[in-house]
């Protein structure tokens, strides 16, 4: 299927390759220079995904990420020279779905951005379409997320893991286990990247929370576990 891209990087050369390599799978593609621009865009335009680079003139790629993070649930990719795993796991933090390092092969920026793209489009597990735990309702084919009387925007991710989590609350689910249901077969990260979205979709999820609840637990060594302590 099809998608708009918008590719916020301030090299143009970067882009233009980029760009080249997604346009071959079919999409369409947007680029913006800068950061203001690049939030300008994906308001106006609404993109199925954005691949931003961290370094950017007049807003950086993070505080890009942010501001998205308050609107939308737009996949985004983030694309940085920072090779430092703190680094990395800030974007993820701020709620990145994924992030390649720079130098890239723009064969892997395609490869990835199919990835997402995939995940964000997968399917509902077969079961109810309707699910409340606790204070939480979910409509899956919707895709909307009640905590109490508060809506709750999760990214696709969040999604996939709260569908996962809610469908067998009390059961103890591992980094393998998330990984094969969450994020599939092509996923490419590693076990931090699976942590960073557990704890923002914890943390979107409890803050919602009129009782302040906590619904995700970590199991050390293990995982995690959903439902009541």
């Amino acid at each position: 299927m099809a998608s708009t891209v918008l590719i916020v990087e301030d090299d143009v050369n970067t882009a233009k390759l980029a760009g080249l390599y997604l346009k071959r799978d079919g999409h369409k593609v947007i680029h913006a220079q800068d950061g203001v621009t690049g939030l300008r865009l994906a308001r106006e335009v609404r993109p199925d995904l954005v691949a931003l680079d961290v370094m950017l003139p007049r807003l950086d790629g993070l505080e890009v990420t942010r501001a998205l993070r308050e609107e939308s649930s737009v996949p985004i990719v983030m694309l940085t020279a920072r090779v430092d795993e703190a680094d990395r796991l800030r974007g993820l933090d701020l709620g990145a779905d994924d992030y390649v390092t720079k130098p890239f092969s723009p064969r892997e920026l395609a490869a990835r951005v199919r990835a997402v793209l995939r995940r964000a489009r997968r399917e509902p597990d077969e079961g109810p379409t309707r699910m409340e735990y606790g204070e939480i309702r979910v409509d899956v084919k919707r895709r909307e997320v009640m905590v109490g009387e508060s809506p709750v925007t999760l990214t696709p991710t969040e999604f996939r893991l709260l569908e996962m989590f809610i469908r067998a609350p009390g059961q103890v689910f591992t980094r393998d286990q998330i990984i094969a249901r969450v994020f599939g077969y092509d996923f490419d990260g590693f076990d931090r990247t699976v942590d960073a979205h557990v704890s923002n979709f914890r943390r979107k999820i409890r803050g919602a929370s009129v009782e302040k609840r906590k619904y995700v637990h970590t199991v050390y060594g293990i995982g995690y576990r959903f439902g009541d302590a």
